[in-house]
C-alpha cells in the first residue's frame, strides 16, 4: 500500500463512504460532549479536526454562545489539539496529562479544570462510567484495510477504550504516519471484568498476546478525514554537566548491584520517564557494561532507539513514540526495521501494575522536588502550581523492582533547592521512593528509617550551598522533636518554600 497515496488508505467501502473535511467532522461535535482524543506525548493525536473544532468554538463565542467540550487522552499531545482547544477558551475538563503551556496556564487560573490520574487507571475509570457518558471517540489511525481492520498510529494509549465506550467515533487517518508501522502493535481484549478477570498472559517484554489492529464497529464511525501531518516532536537538548552526572551516578549504582548479585548482568527491563535527564541515563547505558536489555516503558525515546540499534537492547514495549525531529527523521523512514523489537500496546498494559511488579521493572522518573525523608513531589510548583501531571509515574514507582528518581540537586540557576525538609506536594510517598539522585549524588534509601534516609539524602544529594541548612533543620527538628520517628518542625518547613528565591547561603544564615 503506497504511503504517499491518501486513497489507498481508506479501503473499507463503508467507512470509504464517511470521507468529509476536518471542519464537516468538527460541525458534528456539539457543545458539552465528552471526547475521548488519541495522542500520548505528542504522537498519534488528531489534527485537522481539533483544529477545525478550535475556529468552530471561536465562532459560537463571538455569536455570544457558550461552547466547551470535556477531552480525554492518553497523555499530553500537541499544539494542534491542546493548544489549539486552550487558546479558545474550548475546554471545561482535560484528563489524565498535559504538558501545553496554554493548558497550564488556564488550569493554574481556574479557568480549566483538570484532573491528574495515574494512566493505569484511566481507562477502567471510563469503562465503567465514573466520567459519565463518553460521546465521542476521535481517532488519528495509519490505514483502514479492506475488511475493516484498522492499523494505530504512532500511539496506541486509551484508544482502544475511547473506540470500546464511544457512542460515536471520528476517524483521522494520516499518511504522514508511515504504513511500515502495521505489526507493530498489539491489542490485547481479554482484560474482563472484576471480579472473573483471568491473569494477563505476559511474562516477556518481547511477547505478543493480542493482535495487531484496532477493533472498530463500523457503525459507529460517523465520519473520516484524510490528512498529512506530522506528529508534534521537541528536540532533546544534548546532555548537560549535570545530566551526565546523574546518569554516572545511576550507572554506577546499577552496576554495584549486578555485582552484589541483586540484578542480573543484563539488569531488569527498563522504564524511564520524558525529558532530556532521561534521554542522558539512556545514552549512557550505550557507554555502559550492560548488554541484552530490555525495556517495559511507556514512550520510545531517541536514547531507546540509539541503544536498539547499537545492538545493546534487544526489545523495547511502550505504549507510544517520543522522538525528537531528528529521532523522527532517522527512525520513521526505516521505521519497518524495528517491527519485530518494538511492540506498542495499548497503556492499560503498558501501564499495568500487575505486570510491572511481574518483570521486576526498574523505573527512572524524573521529580521536580524530593524532601529529605523521601518524599517526592513530580507535578507541583510550590504546591499549588500544576505543571504536567503525575502521568505513569505512579503506576511504575510504586510497583517496580526498583523506584529511582532523578533531579539536579537545584532549579532556577541555582536560587531554587530540589532537595526540601518537606515536599510542597506529595505524589510519591517515601514508601514508593527506593533511590534519589542528583548531579552531587545517589542515596540508597531501601531498609531505613526516617532519619536514616534524612541523613543520607543531605549529605548525598543536595548542593553545597543549601546543605549546611538543611542539616541545621534536621538536627533542631531532632532535637526539639524529642527523637520522634519522622521529626520536622511544620511551620518552618512550610516557609521554606516561601524563601524559594533566596540563596543557600541566605538561608545558612537565617538558621545560625
Amino acid at each position: 500500500m503506497p504511503s504517499s497515496s491518501r486513497g489507498n488508505r481508506v479501503q473499507n467501502a463503508a467507512i470509504a463512504q464517511r470521507v468529509m473535511s476536518g471542519e464537516e467532522a468538527a460541525a458534528l461535535i456539539q457543545p458539552g460532549w465528552q471526547i475521548g482524543m488519541s495522542g500520548f506525548t505528542g504522537s498519534g493525536y488528531p489534527k485537522a479536526v481539533p483544529m477545525a473544532l478550535a475556529r468552530r468554538i471561536t465562532d459560537a463565542h463571538l455569536r455570544g454562545q457558550r461552547f466547551k467540550v470535556n477531552v480525554f487522552t492518553g497523555a499530553s499531545t500537541g499544539p494542534e489539539l491542546d493548544g489549539a482547544l486552550a487558546m479558545v477558551g474550548g475546554m471545561q475538563m482535560r484528563l489524565p496529562y498535559q504538558s501545553d503551556p496554554i493548558t497550564r496556564k488556564l488550569i493554574n487560573a481556574g479557568e480549566m479544570q483538570y484532573t491528574d490520574m495515574h494512566l493505569s487507571q484511566v481507562g477502567q475509570i471510563v469503562e465503567y462510567g465514573f466520567l459519565g457518558k463518553l460521546d465521542l471517540a476521535l481517532i488519528e489511525v495509519t490505514a483502514v484495510l479492506e475488511d475493516g481492520r484498522v492499523v494505530p498510529s504512532t500511539s496506541v494509549g486509551n484508544n482502544q477504550t475511547w473506540i470500546d465506550c464511544a457512542e460515536k467515533v471520528i476517524l483521522e487517518v494520516n499518511s504522514a504516519q508511515p504504513m511500515e508501522l502495521e505489526g507493530m502493535h498489539d491489542l490485547y481484549y481479554g482484560l474482563g471484568r472484576p471480579p472473573y478477570r483471568d491473569p494477563i498472559p505476559l511474562t516477556s517484554v518481547s511477547q505478543r498476546i493480542g493482535e495487531p489492529y484496532l477493533r472498530i464497529p463500523v457503525e459507529k464511525v460517523i465520519g473520516v478525514v484524510h490528512t498529512d501531518s506530522t506528529d508534534r516532536s521537541s528536540p532533546f537538548k544534548a546532555p548537560d554537566e549535570n545530566s551526565r552526572k546523574i546518569a554516572a551516578n545511576i550507572l554506577e549504582f546499577l552496576d554495584n548491584e549486578v555485582k552484589k548479585g541483586r540484578l542480573p548482568p543484563s539488569l531488569l527491563p527498563l522504564q524511564s520517564g520524558v525529558g532530556n535527564i532521561a534521554n542522558a541515563v539512556l545514552y549512557g547505558l550505550e557507554k555502559g557494561p550492560f548488554n541484552d536489555l530490555t525495556a517495559y516503558t511507556e514512550v520510545i525515546q531517541d536514547g531507546l532507539v540509539s541503544l536498539l540499534q547499537s545492538g545493546k537492547m534487544i526489545s523495547a514495549s511502550a505504549t507510544a513514540f517520543s522522538l525528537s525531529p531528528d529521532g523522527t527523521a532517522q527512525v520513521m523512514p526505516r521505521i519497518g526495521e524495528f517491527r519485530d523489537r518494538i511492540v506498542l500496546r495499548s497503556q492499560e498494559i503498558s501501564n499495568h501494575p500487575g505486570i510491572i511488579r511481574r518483570l521486576g521493572v526498574i523505573a527512572m522518573n524524573g521529580m521536580i522536588e524530593a524532601d529529605i525523608y523521601g518524599n517526592v513531589n513530580s507535578t507541583h510548583i510550590m504546591g499549588s502550581s500544576i505543571m504536567n501531571g503525575i502521568g505513569g509515574s505512579g503506576d511504575f514507582a510504586r510497583n517496580g523492582f526498583l523506584s529511582i528518581f532523578m533531579a539536579p540537586s537545584t532549579a532556577q540557576h541555582g536560587t531554587i533547592s530540589t532537595i526540601v525538609p518537606m515536599v510542597s506536594h506529595v505524589d510519591h510517598t517515601e514508601h514508593d521512593v527506593s533511590v534519589v539522585v542528583t548531579e552531587q549524588g545517589l542515596a540508597d534509601l531501601r531498609g531505613l528509617s526516617p532519619t536514616q534516609r534524612a541523613r543520607l539524602i543531605i549529605e548525598n544529594c543536595s548542593h553545597p550551598e543549601y546543605r549546611a541548612a538543611l542539616q541545621d533543620y534536621y538536627n533542631r527538628s531532632y532535637r526539639l522533636a524529642g527523637g520522634k520517628h519522622t521529626p520536622h518542625l511544620l511551620a518552618e518547613s512550610l516557609s521554606w518554600h516561601s524563601r524559594y528565591q533566596r540563596t543557600g547561603k541566605m538561608l545558612r544564615q537565617e538558621t545560625e
